[in-house]
This record gives structure tokens, C-alpha cells and sequence, in this order.
């Protein structure tokens, strides 16, 4: 075993974790999860059947990931937000069937108390403001709050506030690397 488990937490049969993963107090990991290397999963976490997790994954305290999300690498996943896997659940209706993919993207960020509605695609490196909903799928780099949520700007791969030039250029403030938008899509530029 090349993670950590805490005590409390349970790890159930058919599960893969990767190295240096650490799974906190009170977690629970069901049968066929896929949990790649250096994730931390905090406490009173819940990881549904066959859930897959990237590497360097942050999940914070009391988050559920149903069956159907799918986390790629460096996402991280705020206190409390919340995800669905059925369009419209009940109780006497059993719609295991009908469950929707959900699929985070590489180094998209979820705030703290979000809903994702399920069926969604968060681009990477979005940012999700705290207590957004999602109900529609959410584009590379954008930054989205409220309820329902909606797009109010762009960010770069450290989470920065994009400004654009006339010309559509961008630049973050932190690392330098430049931006274009473009039709309404934002890329890297590669140097």
C-alpha cells in the first residue's frame, strides 16, 4: 500500500489508488473506483462505484462523487459542493440506469458549495465560483458564479483574472503566459 488511509475511512474491494494519495477521516471509497497518484481526499468524503479521480486531485471535506463524474488531473473540488448523477431522481423510481457523465477537465476548480448539475462538462482550467449552479456546460478558462450560473469573465491556468487587448491578447499576472480569445474561445499561447 503505497497511500494513506486514515483509520476511519474505508476502502471497499476492486478500488486502484495511486501513490502518495491520502484519504482523510470518515471517507468512504466504493468498489471500483479509479484514484490516481497524489490526490488528497478529504474528510467525510463519499467516492461512488466506478468513479474515476486523476492524479493530483483535491477533494475538501464533505463532498460526494457520484457514479458518472469523472475528475481529470489537478481538478479541485471546494467544501460541500455537490454533484448529481440522474436529471430527475425519486425515491420510489430506480433510474441506476440513467445515470449522465459528469466530466471535470484538467485543472478546472469547483468552489466551495456548488451544485454540478449532471450531464455537464466543466472545460479545464474553469473556475466555479462558491454556491454556483451549473446547468449548462461550462467553456476552457471561463469564470462562472451565481444561480443559475453564468459566465462573467476568464482566468488563466493559475486561476487569474483575464484582461484582453484589443487585438484579444491576455496575460496573466503571475507566470506571463499569454492568452487569445478568439469566436468566443480562449487558448494558451504557446511560447
Amino acid at each position: 500500500m503505497n497511500y494513506f488511509k486514515h483509520e476511519s475511512a474505508y476502502i471497499d474491494e476492486g478500488c486502484t489508488i495511486g501513490d502518495d494519495t491520502k484519504i482523510w477521516h470518515f471517507s468512504h471509497i466504493m468498489s471500483g473506483c479509479k484514484i490516481g497518484n497524489s490526490c488528497n481526499i478529504g474528510q467525510n468524503v463519499v467516492i461512488s462505484p466506478n468513479v474515476v479521480i486523476g492524479n493530483n486531485v483535491k477533494i475538501q471535506n464533505n463532498v460526494s462523487v457520484y457514479t458518472g463524474v469523472v475528475c481529470e488531473d489537478y481538478v479541485f473540488l471546494g467544501p460541500s459542493m455537490v454533484f448529481t448523477n440522474v436529471i430527475n431522481p425519486r425515491s420510489e423510481v430506480n433510474r441506476r440506469d440513467e445515470f449522465m457523465t459528469t466530466i471535470i477537465r484538467r485543472g478546472a476548480s469547483v468552489g466551495a458549495n456548488a451544485t454540478i448539475v449532471c450531464g455537464n462538462e466543466i472545460g479545464e482550467y474553469a473556475l466555479i465560483g462558491a454556491g454556483a449552479v451549473i446547468t449548462k456546460p461550462v467553456a476552457p478558462y471561463a469564470l462562472v458564479v451565481g444561480n443559475p450560473a453564468r459566465q462573467i469573465g476568464w482566468v488563466s491556468r493559475r486561476g487569474h483574472r483575464l484582461h484582453f487587448d484589443a487585438e484579444g491578447i491576455a496575460v496573466c499576472k503571475e507566470t506571463n503566459e499569454r492568452y487569445r480569445l478568439s469566436n468566443g474561445n480562449v487558448v494558451l499561447i504557446k511560447q
